[in-house]
């Protein structure tokens, strides 16, 4: 193929184009070239630029005002080119506008911005910075100095000199650095201006001077000599600068030299003619003079300046000429010309008239200039005020506005009440009339009652007479039981020959009966209570009488039962009228009270009164006839047989009746008149029904709400990690441990090696619990040789990798020995090593092969995996070895574990078996147990240099689980993808894919959110739920795998895809099959980021936790995430954070199960358990009782239980039982179960307990069939319960496989077991657990708790929820009162001291919103302040006059913005005040938007920590707000948020407490979270003092006061299990007094204490009972002012004999000290959780 021809260039001017065809160029004639294709200008001319040199760079202008220049010139700012101190300039209204630099000011740039000084007109000056050493005017925001020159010219703090550097005569000191120039003590003399040393009066002149009278110095003839000289040469200087031209500024510069000589001249002849006064004057002169002296030198330095400016004006004139090209001819001409204009200058006449005029003209401009100077001062005074005056018209405005709107309501209030004066004057006339009525009806009462006594004289009557039966009864039990033969042989006859007697007595017994059912009616009908009825029950005794007649004789004794009917009747009766004789009375007390508030009145209470007046009366008479037949019936009775006995018991029980009937009536009394208010007040409150209605809907809401904030709290219990502080340590050090938790579970990620050089080591942060490490231990780490390396021929034996404690026992390591890799552990005893000699060393490839190594008891295993590069081939090597001795747990210490890799520093010794030179090659750690875990973890490295010796890589795709792109999620971290669109658009159909694996119950896996609309899909209890609002009216929309099509948590791969159609319809698929759907109203997604996996938790615990199921971050697997079919990978997303590639196997198996007391799970067995077997588990639980593990074949069970504490092997009715009883302390135990054909053994925590094996015949059968075994439980009945708790890392051998950690995800059966998870390993349960077992109270009572602990977490559904409850509603037994007050969750509450605040250390770099909640009632408090270390940058937000005023600063101008209404009214407020770059806004409510605009400036504005919330540090924000709101706000704040993140975890905390809810009365008030009040120097305990104060304490131990001396003595007083003790140390020992009430001094109520001490006495009195102790004498004591600590007291000033170390929760006050009351509120420091004057009182 032949080369194209070249085509020819274009012609200059004109370019080729993309056709081939040349154009002319357009550079608007600025340049003569352009660039082919595109154009392109190149080398514009005349200033200019652009593509097409239309333009003018900066500091350029154009020839024309609009459209394109021809040329571009220098701004003239003030000259062109020559002194352009302008950034940009243009054309504005015919003249040119100059953008000047920082420095610079005036149109044209011709003068030095205010700060600065020089003289930008002249060639070559630029304008400098004001330096006055820091001493002129602090109200200024610049140096006040002269504009040309820079002399100062307000020097302040007794200050003088051209830069206020010295001291100002009559004072000493050093004025520019110290700054402490203090007045002369020298009389009137002068002082050295450094020293202050008074100097000596002027010697006396000799008498031969021509002035003998005259005292003066011969230096101040010497210095007027000078002064002259100086005159003389300056105007000499002055005569030739009057002959160059140099302009304006000279002129002006010659003027002032001048000024100055004349000055000076005034001056040194003054000096002449006083110079007769007195040796002070004398020296003041001196002074003078040398004052003058200085400004000679400082002219003469200005006469240099001047002399080097005529050098730059002969340079600048040599420049001239060469820049304007003339000649040597033309120079000379201008030099002749310039000369004859100089002569003609001199010889003119000099222009003293002029001069003359000029200075008349000069001193009036100075009037002038004076008299503008004070106008502008009061213009200044005034601008100053106008901001307070507007404040205070728009006070007055809002007042008048009050004003006007009481007036409004004070018209409404008369117009009501003249509406009420009318109803009332009706009403009035009403119960006039009903007055009338009630009269007539109060007399038909009293008739009534006439009528009432006279019908209780009868049954009084009848009682005595009864008595009177009674007393004869007596004698005839005598004659019945002399008679008894003949009634006998009567009753025979009659029964045999008398039958008509018999029926007679039947009909009168039936009619009895009936009488009685009768009576029994009237008498109910009459107490519609029931209460009498119990006494008639009690003393119906018919059924008696009847069985009698039966027995014996019904005829013969038909009286006697008839008599004891009647009596029993009778008594109840009587009863019943006592009982409506108070009634009566009741009722006439009530009309005399009717009478009485006549006005209240109505006529339905008349009504209801009738009747009851009416009813009681109709029922009386129905009494008094029934009582008239049985009083007949009675007397005509006859008494029969055991009469005596049946009366007795008949008065008894009628006795008891009448006594329970007055006691019911008792307690029922103010239930009535309760009853009766009630039914007036709802009378009354008819009209207002529906106030009713709306505080009915209101409960409502408030219990709906309530059930939304519950679940919130559970969640946010949960959330509580396994390390969180204890009451006593502060949230600072909470958010320390959170930050430092965040930051090693990132590093724990970092999958890259270390390269190890034989002297290298790393401490290896191991990021587990030890106690995990115990039972089963597994690790995995990639390594590689570095083979080529001669060290290793030298020495092939190296050390790997060692973790166990630093005595070299209990240990487990890697090291390669004899060309082969060792595994080698040692628990307690002797060493195990396990040799892979199947692939030995040399063998190995040179690439990274991965090595695990497991031990489970006393079982080791080693794996290791050779993977192939070019295929999916991988070599696998196993090789296993066992302890032979008793241990099977590795006992490491928390303080004492060290984890060494690659090598050990040279100061630590390893075991003989590990001894080796160190690794050589590059390792890589992977899991250790079932948590990722990197060397970047590190605690220490040691000759480790990643620059000189970098990491090897390792292919990431070599190994068959990392082939496919997944990512693992432990829990912790999130993927966040954000401006997902840019993949791809919301669309008519939007999808998200992706694809999980996971053993686990729950975890959030996608979430979006925009303000408060949210999608959010998470895995709940082990199904899908998905629930997202986009803003609908409906609120949320729920769709959830309700019908459990998919289970998510099996361990498996699943794909779930959610479908977004036509923006109303959202679809889950699972695996592509449909799951659900829901139809919602039609609206689009307004979403632009998405997290997965989890997310921050300031966005778990916002507003949106109520709608999420929970929030728990997912563990598991992740893989194929998509957004409208477009791949992300999540690890190279900016937002990521603590998620890593790969899916590690040992992460998703299920090693742990937690049983609820009515659950299991279940696996089958082929081999029998009861031949050889070996088997064992860990177990955690509070619980005393449950079976753990079971097995049956026939009748033969093998089961292990917890039974009270202890475990129990039960084998075939053996029972081997530990000897401890402890085991359900909440902590981590490990069982081993041994069976073999001659024992059975038992080990718990390597304690071992066996029997011999009755049934040797058994050894070695197999079952029948292949049996299950159960963990935690049984289907079948069994005498133990199920068991509540977890179990982990159980083993056993077994024939199928080798002896592996149980998973309990593969187990067939899984019944209400929850696989991932453990709540008794909850902190805060094992926390109370411990402190029950500590405790001086009886194990009995801890296992009553411990019973009622298991009943609550008996059901599967709610055993969590109950958990959780018990956590909040903690409680110390001995104590009434809970510990922690109810209080408002997150918020929190300041005042009480000045100072009262709360500091956040870590806040954002670039922050602009910030959002906070307030509740108070207080006029002044500052809410939110920050700034810079100099405050000259702020933000603040506070309450002044009871108005919320945010305020900052924009360069040094103040915003401020103030709202008009007030909100201190004790209701909750959200407040959001956001500075923005040009505008600063305050948003209340969400209702009203204030805003102030601001010119922005080109400094950036930064603040610095700490953030003060409530208050701020003593002596902060006094620079920018008034004094009464600078003191700390006195109310409740919460929510606080920067850029919608909230902010918890403040780093200190001052006299803050939950804001609580509820009464609350005075007191100091010390909260569970800990904190102490330390006294002022005022107060301090020394030899002799008496301490007295009142305690009203939530916790029955706790520190109430601590003194402490550098020395070591000390004075403590403590409560401990509501004992008071007060422990001394004077130097010599220790020695305490007690007392220990018999009440509790944890009762709810305030008790008194008091303490006496007189040097080695001291005295305790707690509520009068008084104890005292007296202590060794200390002849040297003194006295020593040390601070007192009340309430609790640092950790480090404990002493390690003090047993009680927690702070005192509850309440203080009145305390005193020597009968001086002590206030806490003017306290030296209030540290932590006190609450200063407020105390909760419930």
């Amino acid at each position: 193929v032949g080369s194209l021809p070249q085509q020819p260039g274009c012609q200059e001017g004109f370019y080729r184009t993309s056709s081939g065809k040349c154009s002319p160029c357009n550079c608007n004639g600025n340049a003569n070239r352009c660039l082919d294709g595109s154009g392109i200008c190149v080398d514009c001319q005349r200033n200019t630029t652009g593509q097409h040199c239309e333009q003018c760079p900066d500091g350029f202008i154009g020839d024309v005002v609009r459209g394109v220049p021809t040329f571009c010139q220098p701004c003239p700012c003030p000259l062109p080119a020559l002194a352009n101190f302008a950034v940009s300039c243009y054309r504005k209204s015919g003249s040119v506008r100059c953008v000047c630099k920082e420095n610079y000011a005036g149109p044209n740039c011709e003068r030095c911005a205010p700060g600065y000084y020089g003289n930008p007109l002249l060639i070559g000056s630029t304008c400098k910075k004001c330096d006055c050493s820091g001493n002129s005017d602090p109200n200024l925001i610049f140096e006040d100095c002269d504009e040309v020159t820079g002399q100062c010219r307000n020097c302040l703090s007794h200050t003088t000199g051209f830069k206020c550097e010295r001291c100002a005569p009559g004072y000493y000191g050093d004025a520019r650095f110290a700054k402490n120039c203090t007045e002369c003590n020298c009389g009137g003399r002068m002082c050295d201006s450094e020293t202050g040393e008074c100097l000596a009066d002027s010697p006396e002149v000799s008498t031969g001077t021509d002035c003998p009278t005259i005292s003066c110095d011969k230096c101040i003839w010497d210095l007027t000599d000078d002064i002259r000289l100086a005159v003389l040469a300056i105007d000499e200087s002055k005569s030739t600068l009057l002959s160059i031209s140099t302009g304006v500024a000279a002129q002006k510069r010659l003027n002032d030299l001048n000024l100055t000589t004349t000055h000076l001249q005034v001056q040194t002849m003054m000096i002449f003619y006083f110079g007769n006064e007195a040796s002070s004057k004398g020296l003041l002169v001196q002074k003078e003079t040398m004052e003058t002296n200085n400004r000679a030198t400082q002219l003469v330095q200005q006469l240099s300046n001047m002399r080097d400016n005529i050098q730059e004006i002969s340079s600048k004139m040599k420049y001239y000429a060469i820049q304007q090209e003339l000649s040597p001819e033309e120079i000379s001409q201008k030099l002749s010309v310039a000369e004859e204009m100089l002569k003609e200058i001199k010889r003119r006449k000099p222009f003293t008239n002029q001069r003359q005029l000029a200075d008349e003209e000069e001193d009036a401009a100075e009037k002038l200039l004076q008299q503008a100077e004070e106008f502008h001062e009061r213009y200044n005074d005034t601008r100053s005020l106008v901001s307070d005056v507007l404040e205070q018209l728009s006070e007055q405005d809002v007042k008048l506005s009050d004003l006007e709107e009481a007036l409004d309501q004070a018209l409404d209030y008369v117009i009501q009440t003249e509406d009420i004066n009318k109803e009332n004057t009706a009403n009035l006339q009403r119960r006039e009339k009903q007055h009338e009525k009630i009269k007539e009806q109060i007399d038909e009462v009293k008739d009534i009652l006439l009528s009432a006594t006279t019908i209780l004289a009868g049954p009084q009557k009848v009682n005595s007479e009864l008595s009177e039966v009674i007393k004869n009864v007596s004698g005839f039990y005598a004659e019945i039981d002399g008679a008894k033969k003949e009634l006998q042989e009567k009753l025979a006859n009659l029964s045999l020959f008398d039958d008509d007697l018999v029926e007679k007595a039947m009909h009168h017994a039936h009619n009895l009966r009936r009488l009685a059912d009768e009576l029994d009616r009237n008498l109910y009908g009459v107490d519609t209570n029931g209460l009498v009825q119990r006494a008639i029950n009690a003393s119906n005794v018919y059924e008696h009488i009847a069985g009698y007649i039966e027995e014996a004789n019904k005829a013969a004794l038909l009286a006697l039962n008839t008599t004891n009917r009647v009596n029993d009747a009778a008594v109840g009766i009587d009863t019943q009228i006592i009982y409506h004789k108070g009634k009566s009375e009741e009722l006439l007390n009530q009309a005399m009270e009717l009478q009485r508030t006549a006005d209240d009145s109505n006529d339905l209470t008349i009504a209801d009164t009738s009747r009851h007046v009416n009813g009681t009366l109709a029922r009386m008479s129905v009494l008094r006839s029934q009582l008239m037949r049985a009083i007949t019936k009675m007397q005509s009775a006859e008494p029969g047989l055991e009469a005596r006995e049946r009366l007795e018991q008949a008065k008894m029980k009628t006795a008891d009746a009448v006594s329970a009937t007055m006691t019911v009536t008792q307690a029922t009394t103010p239930m009535d008149e309760n009853v009766r208010l009630w039914s007036q007040n709802l009378q009354d409150f008819q009209h207002n029904s529906a106030a009713y209605d709306s505080a009915v809907h209101s409960a409502g809401d408030a219990v709906k709400k309530l059930t939304e904030v519950f679940p919130q709290l559970l969640d946010k219990l949960r959330r509580v990690e396994q390390k969180a502080p204890a009451n006593n340590i502060s949230s600072s050090i909470q958010r320390i441990r959170e930050l430092i938790a965040q930051t090693r579970s990132v590093a724990s990620k970092v999958q890259v090696s270390m390269m190890f050089g034989g002297q290298s080591a790393v401490e290896v942060n191991p990021k587990i619990n030890v106690e995990e490490l115990k039972s089963f231990t597994s690790m995995s780490l990639y390594i590689k040789f570095q083979k080529d390396n001669p060290q290793l021929a030298a020495s092939p034996d190296r050390f790997i990798l060692y973790l166990g404690n630093k005595n070299a026992k209990n240990y487990i390591g890697l090291a390669i020995k004899n060309d082969n890799l060792v595994y080698i552990y040692n628990l307690g005893g002797q060493d195990v090593e396990i040799p892979l000699d199947a692939k030995p060393v040399s063998t190995w490839p040179s690439y990274f092969s991965i090595i695990k190594i497991e031990r489970i008891g006393r079982h080791g295993k080693m794996f290791l995996t050779v993977p192939s590069l070019s295929s999916t081939a991988e070599e696998k090597f196993i090789k296993k070895g066992e302890v032979l001795g008793p241990g099977s747990l590795l006992n490491l210490e928390p303080e004492n574990t060290v984890f060494y890799v690659g090598g050990v520093p040279p100061d630590f010794q390893l075991p003989p078996s590990l001894n080796l030179p160190g690794f050589i090659g590059c390792l890589e750690l992977a899991t250790l147990n079932d948590d990722v875990i990197s060397l970047y973890n590190f605690k220490h490295v040691y000759n480790i240099d990643t620059t000189t010796s970098p990491p090897c890589a390792r292919n990431k795709l070599a190994f068959t689980q990392s082939r496919a792109v997944s990512y693992f999620f432990d829990g912790s971290g999130y993927a966040l993808a954000r401006n997902i669109e840019r993949r791809g658009r919301f669309s008519q159909v939007t999808r998200f894919d992706i694809e999980v694996r996971t053993p686990t119950d729950n975890g959030l896996i996608l979430l979006m959110i925009n303000g408060s609309m949210f999608f959010s899909l998470e895995m709940h209890n082990g199904f899908l739920y998905l629930r997202y609002d986009f803003g609908f009216s409906t609120g949320p929309v729920l769709l959830e795998d309700s019908m459990k099509k998919a289970q998510i948590n099996d361990a498996k791969f699943h794909e779930i895809s959610i479908i977004y159609h036509n923006s109303k319809k959202m679809i889950l698929v699972v695996d592509r099959r449909h799951i659900k759907s829901v139809d919602n109203e039609r609206t689009a997604m307004p979403f632009t980021d998405i997290y997965i996996g989890g997310a921050p938790a300031e966005i778990l615990h916002s507003s949106i936790s109520s709608h999420l199921a929970g929030s728990i971050g997912f563990k598991g697997c992740m893989k194929g995430f998509q957004f409208q079919k477009k791949d992300f990978n999540l690890l190279e997303e900016p937002g990521t954070l603590g998620i890593s590639y790969g899916c590690p196997e040992d992460s998703l198996m299920s090693r742990k199960a937690y049983f609820n007391g009515e659950s299991f799970i279940a696996s089958s067995q082929k081999e029998s358990l009861f031949g050889e077997f070996e088997g064992g588990f860990n177990f955690r639980t509070l619980q005393p009782n449950g079976l753990l593990f079971y097995y049956s074949e026939g009748s033969d069970v093998l089961s292990i239980s917890m039974d009270r504490g202890a475990v129990v092997l039960n084998a075939s009715g053996t029972k081997i039982q530990s000897p401890d009883r402890n085991y359900n302390d909440g902590k981590t135990h490990f069982i081993i179960t041994s069976v073999t054909p001659e024992r059975y053994e038992l080990t718990v925590d390597d304690k071992k307990q066996s029997k011999k094996n009755p049934a040797k015949d058994r050894a070695g059968k197999s079952p029948d069939s292949v049996k299950k075994f159960y963990f935690g439980g049984s289907p079948l009945r069994t005498q133990q319960a199920n068991f509540t708790g977890c179990i982990s890392n159980a083993y056993f051998t077994r024939l199928d496989r080798e002896v592996e950690v149980e998973d309990f995800q593969q187990y067939s059966e899984k019944v209400q077991t929850s696989l991932y998870g453990c709540p008794v390993e909850s902190p805060p349960v094992a926390l109370l657990h411990k402190k029950g077992k500590n405790s001086s109270k009886a194990k009995g009572n801890r296992n009553k708790k411990v019973g009622r602990d298991k009943d609550k977490i008996s059901q599967p559904s709610t055993g969590l929820k109950n958990l959780y409850q018990e956590v909040n509603m903690q409680r110390d037994p001995q104590c009434h009162l809970p510990m922690n007050p109810k209080a408002t969750e997150h918020a929190y509450q300041f005042g009480g001291t000045a100072n009262s605040r709360q500091e956040f250390d870590h806040i954002p770099k670039d922050f602009t919103q910030f959002s906070i909640s307030l509740k108070t009632h207080s006029s002044h408090g500052m809410i939110f302040y920050v700034s810079d270390q100099k405050e000259t940058n702020f933000m603040a937000l506070f309450v002044a006059h009871g108005r919320l005023i945010f305020m900052f600063n924009a360069g040094h101008q103040k915003i401020r913005i103030k709202s008009q209404e007030k909100y201190n009214d004790g209701l909750w407020h959200n407040v959001i005040f956001i500075r923005g770059k040009n505008i600063g806004r305050l948003i209340i409510d969400g209702l009203r938007v204030l805003e102030e605009p601001f010119s922005s400036n080109a400094n950036t504005w930064q603040v610095t920590e700490p953030l003060y919330i409530g208050g701020v540090a003593p002596g902060k924000a006094v620079k920018n707000i008034q004094i009464n709101s600078v003191y700390s706000f006195s109310g409740c704040l919460s929510n606080l948020q920067l850029n919608g993140r909230s902010i918890n975890s403040a780093s200190q905390t001052f006299s803050v407490t939950p804001c609580f809810e509820g009464p609350s009365e005075a007191g100091t008030y010390f909260s569970s979270e800990g904190g102490y009040v330390v006294l002022d120097e005022s107060f301090s305990l020394g030899l002799k003092f008496e301490v007295v104060f009142e305690i009203r304490p939530r916790s029955s131990s706790g520190i109430l006061l601590h003194g402490h001396s550098v020395n070591g003595e000390y004075l403590n007083m403590h409560m401990r299990n509501g004992q008071v003790t007060v422990k001394l140390n004077n130097g010599i020992r220790d020695f305490s007094t007690s007392v220990t009430l018999k009440q509790s001094l944890c009762d709810g109520r305030w008790h008194r204490i008091a303490v006496i001490r007189d040097a080695n006495v001291v005295q305790l009195d707690v509520d009068s009972e008084v104890n005292h102790v007296v202590g060794p004498l200390n002849p040297k004591a003194t006295d020593h002012r040390e601070p007192v600590f009340i309430g609790g007291v640092p950790e480090s000033l404990l002493t390690s004999s003090l047993s009680t170390r927690n702070s005192f929760i509850g309440c203080i006050r009145n305390f005193m000290i020597d009968e001086k009351p002590v206030s806490f509120s003017k306290a030296a420091l209030v540290s932590g959780a006190v609450s200063i004057n407020t105390c909760p009182a419930a």
